[in-house]
């Protein structure tokens, strides 16, 4: 699957994406953020090996779940990442989660992104997505309400962890303009 936008191509994760995801994910200022928490990936050969599962695994999630890659058109560098999974712990509701590079922070990829994977997602029998982010993840909060994502409140459910919830729905984007 390849999404494009403006400025970027939403597309699968490669092996040659190593040392840029590396970036991303071997960066503390992005890992402290994620959920579930995840250690920083320590190398290019790990980042390749986390690489090589999430390959492994695409063809065999129900659309819209998976993984991929953020790509900015004008130099080809890989940006980010986004991802579309199941919340645990009860494996019903699915939620859009967004990674980017510190140096991409503040461009408005994520939002832009995550807006091309959101009104793809929508085309694949799904009539809702969440978010959620610790409460004083700023920027994925600002960036979930930039999305038109709406705040449905706190909650310790997932991931054992204090979390914001922001939910959009299908028929939320047909009431906006994006």
């Amino acid at each position: 699957m390849d999404l494009t936008t403006e400025r970027l191509v939403v597309r699968d994760w490669s092996e040659d994406d190593a040392e840029a995801a590396l970036a991303i994910y071997g960066t503390t200022d992005v890992t402290r953020w994620l959920t579930p928490a995840m250690d920083r990936v320590a190398d290019v050969a790990a980042m390749r090996s986390v690489l090589q599962a999430w390959q492994q695994a695409q063809p065999n999630l129900v659309p819209p779940r998976g993984r991929w890659a953020v790509r900015r058109k004008e130099d080809g560098v890989v940006v980010g990442g986004l991802g579309i999974h199941l919340l645990p712990p009860y494996e019903e509701d699915l939620e859009i989660s967004w990674q980017l590079h510190p140096d991409a922070w503040g461009e408005g990829y994520a939002a832009e992104a995550a807006r091309a994977l959101i009104s793809w997602a929508f085309t694949q029998d799904t009539d809702e997505l969440f978010a959620v982010a610790r409460p004083n993840n700023v920027r994925a909060i600002a960036t979930a309400k930039r999305l038109g994502m709406v705040w449905v409140g706190e909650t310790e459910k997932y991931y054992g962890l204090r979390l914001q919830v922001y939910r959009i729905r299908h028929t939320d984007l047909t009431s906006r303009e994006w």
